[in-house]
């Protein structure tokens, strides 16, 4: 199978990506476990949009330039399917579908199909209807992409996988926990630690948790967050606002070896989204890469997050908004299931994602695909 992949967020091979760049490290990893496979030669066509600012612009610049470039691409290199690597790379189907006879199957994220524009919206049912197959990273991704006009018969839901080398070699609990303290001054040694990581973006809650589970949290915690955004100015106000500002640290964005050690350090890594209107979490990889830190979760039962956390197994899913019960689930775990919990945490993850098993379930829906649109042909 020779797949042409088209992203506009696929970062050159061999870039470390610092902290926390979801989509562009699955894509990076993707294909990197697809090249893997003896039977699958992969072909790409490619940008990182966000590496250097104007994100807009370059993104237009390249989606106009592989109108005219991709179905030249597609028939140099043989290819028997287009894979996209998000929606915005797929509305190029929508204008090329006539000047492309081989499948064209995109990978959706969430925000990706849920997007509140107007016009967007309505061309995203458009965008579905010259695709020949759906890829969704979570079955809430998947049900988004059905309400707005998607065949279900079209569309697959599978998780993202994970990078266990990426995340393989954590600090010493101890360790990290000492260097946090020198750095940040973030004092550890007689409270546990509680961690977000993410981008602060409003859906994430970051400032719902500060004003109001943080209060009702009578262990001796202190709750850290590595992340930047656009919401920082209102959670940084929450934070000078709130009685527990001397226990909340806000490290900003911070390179991947920081990143490691708050991991490690971290008793328990809460992520407490709540539902935005037109924004979704469509996988949430960031409570895998805790997990791999022997760190289990307490997240809201909300969207993609459902298919990555399993109760009791490596974190507990609440109702989102539910500041009583975050609360008392954060009080349990940290008062009797904590050592218990961190032993089991990393071993579940292990067993249950990894990119060798997710790439060949990619495998196995694009090649359907093709064989469905040659059936198709023939009839």
């Amino acid at each position: 199978m020779r797949i042409l992949y088209v992203s506009h967020t696929h970062p050159p091979d061999g870039d470390i990506l610092d902290n926390v760049g979801g989509m562009q490290r699955v894509s990076q990893q993707l294909i990197r476990e697809l090249r893997r496979k003896e039977s699958v030669e992969v072909v790409t066509e490619t940008i990182n949009v966000s590496g250097e600012g104007k994100i807009a612009l370059r993104t237009t610049r390249f989606l106009l330039r592989q109108l005219m470039r991709l179905p030249h691409k597609v028939r140099e290199s043989q290819a028997d399917v287009v894979l996209f690597s998000s929606m915005v790379s797929a509305s190029l189907s929508y204008f090329i579908r006539n000047r492309v006879n081989v499948p064209m199957v995109t990978i959706n994220h969430g925000r990706d199909v849920t997007l509140p524009v107007k016009i967007y919206q309505w061309f995203v049912p458009k965008v579905f209807s010259s695709l020949d197959g759906v890829i969704s990273v979570s079955r809430a991704t998947r049900d988004e992409c059905i309400k707005r006009g998607m065949d279900p018969d079209k569309g697959v839901a599978l998780p993202n996988g994970f990078d266990f080398e990426r995340l393989s070699n954590f600090p010493d609990k101890q360790q990290a926990r000492n260097r946090l303290e020198q750095n940040f001054r973030i004092p550890l040694q007689h409270n546990f630690m509680l961690l977000t990581v993410g981008r602060q973006v409003k859906r994430k809650g970051h400032e719902w948790f500060i004003r109001e589970v943080m209060p009702k949290i009578d262990k001796e915690v202190v709750y850290v967050t590595v992340g930047d955004g656009p919401e920082f100015e209102s959670i940084q106000q929450a934070v000078d606002e709130s009685a527990y500002s001397d226990r909340i640290f806000l490290l900003g964005r911070q390179p991947d070896e920081v990143l490691k050690q708050a991991y490690a350090a971290a008793d328990l890594f809460v992520m407490p989204n709540i539902p935005v209107e037109g924004d979704m979490e469509g996988f949430g990889i960031v409570l895998l890469e805790a997990n791999m830190a022997r760190t289990p979760a307490v997240a809201a039962d909300l969207e993609g997050i459902k298919d990555v956390i399993s109760q009791g197994k490596n974190g507990y899913r609440v109702p989102s908004m539910n500041a009583n019960q975050f609360a008392e689930k954060v009080h349990e775990i940290l008062s009797n299931k904590l050592e218990h919990f961190s032993a089991q945490t990393r071993n579940y993850v292990l067993e249950q994602f990894s990119w060798k098993h997710v790439a060949q379930q990619y495998i196995d829906f694009l090649q359907a695909t093709i064989d469905q649109s040659e059936l198709n042909h023939r009839k």
